[in-house]
């Protein structure tokens, strides 16, 4: 090769460099600890993140006492969308960066029962005891803060021993579903769980037992991609995050 080709071979790989996306030599895969009951929400609005930003997210969904075992495990991850409770336990909230913590969303609790089933009553907490009483069988998540808090309210109903024997347990997308395929008369849980082809909504727990299960947002303290984590934790507050959201039958901030 003659000096000039050369150089304007040189040239030409030097201008394709240049032109190279930005998003390709920055792009992060982060690791996010996630709760399961947002599981469709942050699908979604992680799709469109990807889509933005040129990251890459892996999900890791659970409940919490397994998210808190995940995050001390030692195992590496960027961020959690975690219910608060998991930042309750002290040895995961040391996995995660000092400072405060984003809140994302959170979420009521409700009873949904079976499409052309008689409605219950749940509009007070004695008619709510009554209803729960009656049902054969009830299903929710127990293996989490939103089961926890159930199992608490059955307790607080005075019906907690009664109970025991009719919760048939489910993952979070299976819930709706098990009502609706007759595996459970009742799905008592978190209301946006609640929302789902051949269930409806009974109502939400009455305001004397009603709470909210928050989600917040938090880089891990050992994170290489911060700035990329910082990122995914700023978007699930943008209009179009919010928007999915709502559409899921979440409460955004």
């Amino acid at each position: 090769m003659t000096k000039p080709s050369f150089t304007a071979a040189a040239s030409t790989l030097g201008l394709a460099l240049a032109l190279s996306p930005v998003a390709d030599l920055q792009a992060a895969e982060l690791k996010v600890l996630a709760g399961g009951s947002m599981t469709d929400s942050l699908r979604e609005i992680g799709a469109q993140f990807e889509r933005s930003s040129g990251h890459k997210l892996v999900f890791v969904f659970a409940g919490t006492p397994e998210l808190i075992r995940q995050a001390t495990s030692g195992a590496p991850f960027d961020l959690g969308v975690v219910p608060v409770d998991v930042m309750k336990d002290a040895a995961a909230r040391a996995t995660f960066a000092a400072g405060p913590m984003t809140d994302v969303s959170r979420v009521g609790y409700g009873v949904a029962f079976k499409s052309g089933a008689a409605k219950p009553d749940v509009g007070t907490p004695e008619a709510m005891k009554a209803a729960l009483l009656k049902a054969q069988s009830v299903t929710l998540y127990s293996e989490s803060a939103a089961g926890a808090y159930v199992i608490k309210t059955f307790e607080r109903l005075g019906i907690g021993e009664a109970m025991k024997a009719k919760i048939k347990p489910q993952p979070p997308g299976q819930i709706a579903a098990a009502v609706a395929n007759g595996d459970a008369e009742l799905a008592v849980f978190l209301t946006n769980l609640l929302i789902a082809p051949g269930v409806e909504l009974a109502g939400p727990f009455p305001a004397e037992l009603q709470n909210e299960l928050v989600f917040v947002g938090a880089v891990a303290a050992n994170s290489k991609d911060a700035e990329a984590a910082k990122a995914f934790i700023a978007y699930l507050k943008t209009p179009d995050a919010v928007a999915v959201f709502k559409a899921k039958g979440v409460s955004p901030g």
